[in-house]
C-alpha cells in the first residue's frame, strides 16, 4: 500500500482521507480498509450503539406491594450496571399498600434513572403516587385515573383504643399522599372536595389539565428496542 505523497486530505479535500493504492482503483475517497480510518469507523458505530442502549423500556403490572418494591429495586439495579440513563416505564395497577407506594415514589424519584412514567389503561389510589415519580408522565386517550383517601377495614369487634389507632394511622397516610399530590397537581375546588370523601375519576384529557400528566401519548416503544417486565 502506498500513500500519495504530498496529499494532506482525500478527494474532495476530506479531512483525515488518504489515498491508498486499493482505493484508487476502486474509485474509493476513502480507503476503509486502512487502519486509521478502520479505527475512525468503528468508533463511530460504538457511540451510536452506545446511545441506543442509554434508554431502555419496561412494563410495571400487579399490586403495590412489598413484592413490587423487590422488583422495582433490583431492575433499577441493572438500569445502572448496563448505563441506562432513562427508563420508559408503563405503569398498570389498582393500587396497595400506602408505605410501599411511598418508597416507591421516593427513590424512583431521585433515583440516578431518569423515570418517564406512562398509563396505558388504569393507574389508581397509591399507584398515582408511584405514577408521580416520572419526571415526565404520559397517558393514552382511553386511560383513567383514580384518587382517594386511605381507608382500611377493622376487624369485627375492635376495642375503641385499636379503632382509633387505625384512624391515627389512616390520617397520617392521608397527609403523606396529600402532600406528594399537592406538590405535582392542581384540582380545582369541586375536585378537592370528592377527593376528600369519595374517589375522584379522571380521564387523560383532565390529568392533562391538572398536572398529573404532561402530554396525552401512547407507551410506543420503538421498533427493534428490547421491551422488559419488571
Amino acid at each position: 500500500m502506498s500513500v500519495a505523497k504530498g496529499s494532506q486530505s482525500g478527494i474532495g479535500g476530506e479531512r483525515g482521507a488518504h489515498y491508498c493504492s486499493a482505493a484508487t482503483e476502486r474509485k474509493s475517497v476513502i480507503c476503509y480498509t486502512c487502519p486509521t480510518n478502520l479505527r475512525r469507523k468503528r468508533g463511530t458505530m460504538s457511540e451510536d450503539q452506545e446511545n441506543q442502549q442509554r434508554e431502555a423500556w419496561f412494563t410495571l403490572s400487579g399490586d403495590v406491594n412489598s413484592d413490587m418494591v423487590h422488583r422495582v429495586f433490583e431492575a433499577t439495579s441493572h438500569m445502572t450496571e448496563d448505563g441506562i440513563d432513562t427508563a420508559h416505564v408503563l405503569v398498570q395497577s389498582n393500587g396497595g399498600y400506602v408505605s410501599d407506594g411511598l418508597c416507591l415514589y421516593n427513590f424512583m424519584a431521585n433515583s440516578p434513572i431518569n423515570f418517564i412514567t406512562y398509563n396505558g389503561g388504569a393507574v389508581a389510589s397509591i399507584a398515582v403516587i408511584l405514577f408521580l415519580a416520572g419526571r415526565q408522565r404520559f397517558a393514552s386517550e382511553t386511560a383513567r385515573f383514580m384518587i382517594h383517601k386511605s381507608h382500611a377495614t377493622a376487624s369485627t369487634g375492635s376495642r375503641p383504643d385499636a379503632l382509633n389507632i387505625i384512624v391515627e394511622g389512616l390520617r397520617a397516610d392521608d397527609n403523606r399522599t396529600e402532600s406528594i399530590l399537592r406538590k405535582h397537581i392542581e384540582l380545582s375546588a369541586e375536585q378537592w372536595g370528592i377527593h376528600q370523601y369519595g374517589d375522584l375519576h379522571l380521564t387523560a384529557r383532565e390529568a392533562k389539565a391538572a398536572g398529573l400528566v404532561t402530554e396525552v401519548a401512547d407507551f410506543a416503544p420503538p421498533r427493534g428496542a428490547p421491551l422488559r417486565n419488571i
